[in-house]
């Protein structure tokens, strides 16, 4: 969290569980929760990362992907609040680049991760008539076509057609859904593609550029949005999609 972010006790009292907690855009609302007063469990693969969040936190290893893990994650964790769904993976390619078992796999992290935690999460969530779920998607999906990204602007799609379809099932009973569409984001998973080109330099002053605010975005800057979602400030917000890519899709 940056030391100039405005920290008002926003969730004071909430239990939330951020999945992918360990770096990039979980990790940081992961803090800006705990720092607004949230009781705070911060799931993830990275079991290494994971320690570096603070002690106060509840950390587990957890593989998204995993019904099984997930099922046994929740039902441990017991009722919760807040769901931030964080977990992501970016293939990069045209259909034709990406083979079928890339294909499944993407679809296992991006949206079967998402159905796992909604449905463990949901059932308590309806018994207590309350809850806000956040998903993080993007704009490369039905915002935006963006160059070689067959597979992740897929699940990102549906990711946006499940929050909707979440939002509208469950409007009457207290659950809100909605979705986070981020441009391109400063995280360590940027850093692995940009480093995967021959020239990273001129691979991120590219991605640079396509932001019209001619920077990339930050972590905080998600996670301040999130953490709107998750509290009682936008209980009048569901099924929404919420934009932040520095201009990219106008």
């Amino acid at each position: 969290m940056k030391p100039d972010d405005k920290i008002t006790g926003r969730l004071q009292g909430k239990r939330a569980v951020i999945t992918a907690a360990a770096q990039g855009i979980g990790r940081a609302t992961a803090e800006r929760f705990f720092a607004e007063g949230a009781e705070v469990f911060a799931t993830d693969i990275n079991e290494d990362c994971l320690r570096e969040l603070s002690g106060s936190m509840r950390t587990a290893v957890v593989d998204g992907a995993n019904a099984r893990q997930v099922s046994e994650f929740f039902a441990a964790t017991g009722p919760i609040d807040i769901l931030v769904n964080c977990v992501g993976y970016v293939h990069q390619g045209t259909i034709l680049e990406c083979s079928y078992e890339q294909w499944q796999h993407s679809m296992r992290v991006n949206i079967d991760s998402m159905y796992h935690a909604i449905h463990a999460a949901l059932p308590a969530m309806l018994s207590r008539q309350g809850g806000s779920i956040i998903n993080i998607a993007s704009i490369a999906s039905t915002v935006k076509g963006v160059p070689r990204r067959a597979a992740y602007a897929t699940g990102k799609a549906a990711v946006i057609g499940l929050t909707k379809s979440v939002a509208i099932d469950f409007v009457g009973a207290g659950v809100r859904c909605n979705a986070i569409c981020p441009g391109t984001t400063q995280t360590p998973s940027l850093d692995d593609r940009i480093n995967s080109f021959d020239n990273p330099e001129e691979a991120r002053r590219a991605f640079i550029a396509r932001q019209p605010m001619n920077r990339l975005g930050q972590p905080e800057e998600i996670a301040g949005m999130a953490t709107y979602l998750a509290s009682d400030e936008s209980r009048f917000a569901t099924g929404a999609v919420f934009i932040i890519d520095g201009g990219y899709a106008i």
